[in-house]
């Protein structure tokens, strides 16, 4: 069974989405408990697609193949996974700010945070800083991750972050965020807790501000 989860994460990190779903389904019928598959395999296998993207081995169309692939692989898990007990890091809430209407890099956080064992909540595109204050309110997440694609939409992040001083609700949530324009310049001036280039930063820092 050990050669079984090698396989997925060899597989994942190949981006082989039917094979990763056909082992998967095998190592559950071998009888294979469904958190080990996931702790031990798909969590595994994104954080090795992640340390591939940051050295330059593996480039975006990869590591968005990567992280399809097991994406498709947590939601296959997800029932198994509830009737286990296995237990969520965190919950975090993700979007992209008021007037920017690009997702790619934002999906891709999501799948790699879903894979390394976050609950994430996506708002979609164009995210109002309401609807971010309202989304908080109503999930009550460890973080708040915001994306911004152009540098027009940099004030919106900036807007939405005092959006969530103004409501409250700041002081209760990690506010992370990232997009081609951004820096840490930025993400400082705007008084978020952190700032991330890529997806594999993203999730590191997380975990990082969870312990």
């Amino acid at each position: 069974m050990d050669d079984r989860i090698e396989a997925i994460r060899i597989k994942v990190v190949g981006g082989k989405r039917a094979e990763v779903l056909q082992e998967v389904e095998a190592a559950l019928a071998e009888g294979t408990d469904s958190m080990k598959i996931m702790t031990e395999a798909l969590i595994p296998a994104m954080s090795i697609v992640g340390e591939k993207y940051s050295s330059g081995e593996f480039f975006l169309p990869q590591m968005m193949i990567a992280a399809r692939a097991m994406s498709e692989a947590v939601q296959h898990l997800r029932p198994h996974l509830a009737k286990s007990g296995y237990e969520k890091k965190a919950k975090a809430v993700i979007g992209t700010v008021a007037g920017d209407f690009h997702d790619i890099g934002k999906n891709i956080v999501k799948m790699m945070l879903e894979g390394n064992g976050y609950e994430v909540v996506d708002l979609g595109v164009d995210v109002s800083p309401e609807a971010f204050v309202e989304a908080i309110r109503r999930e009550e997440p460890r973080f708040v991750l915001m994306s911004a694609l152009i540098t027009l939409t940099m004030e919106s992040m900036r807007r939405s972050v005092e959006a969530l001083e103004s409501a409250g609700v700041r002081s209760g949530v990690l506010v992370g965020v990232g997009g081609a324009p951004l820096t840490q310049k930025f993400a400082e001036e705007i008084r978020a807790d952190f700032y991330s280039a890529d997806a594999h930063g993203c999730v590191e820092k997380c975990n990082l501000l969870l312990h």
